[in-house]
């Protein structure tokens, strides 16, 4: 059977927001059991929002952005992320001793699953993660899909260097 190339990106795509739905597999499904939940506050099993406003979280925890360390799986683990957040990517500025690093914002899911960096903005070149770090408001309802740009594309590829955040109301009651 031959797919069509808009089935497959179709195909993808589901397979995707599938792969994405169940490393989470409590979310919607009965009780919650890690209290992440969808961060709606509403329902019985979804308790309300524990912060009041805007979060400044440092991406990558004490492992600051860097080669290697999976920023995936770090985001799984430290969402749900919120309106007005902020994403502090801290780094170290090139030397002799260091590659290095930058951040960019990918346009769609297929540039993030391939890396393809040809129609990415860069929003921090590899200067600007010394000292606080390049900060970055999640300001609009909307996937954002981050990653290293350095080497074309091979940290995003090879290091492990992307992510993708989805911000959410934050409900206050």
């Amino acid at each position: 059977m031959r797919f069509t190339g808009s089935t497959r990106l179709v195909i993808m795509m589901v397979a995707s927001l599938w792969g994405m739905s169940i490393a989470n597999k409590d979310w919607g499904s009965g009780y919650n059991h890690t209290n992440w939940g969808w961060g709606w506050g509403w329902g019985p099993y979804h308790p309300p929002n524990q912060t009041q406003g805007p979060n400044k979280i440092n991406v990558g925890g004490s492992e600051n952005w860097h080669f290697g360390f999976n920023y995936t799986e770090w985001a799984f683990q430290n969402g749900p992320f919120y309106f007005n957040d902020t994403l502090v990517f801290k780094y170290d500025p090139p030397s002799n001793n260091t590659f290095p690093h930058s951040v960019y914002l990918l346009p769609n899911l297929w540039s993030f699953l391939t890396c393809d960096l040809r129609r990415a903005k860069m929003i921090a070149s590899p200067t600007q993660g010394g000292g606080d770090g390049f900060h970055f408001v999640l300001n609009r309802w909307r996937p954002y899909y981050f990653a290293c740009g350095e080497r074309n594309g091979f940290h995003c590829k090879v290091g492990r260097m992307r992510f993708v955040v989805v911000p959410l109301f934050r409900w206050n009651h």
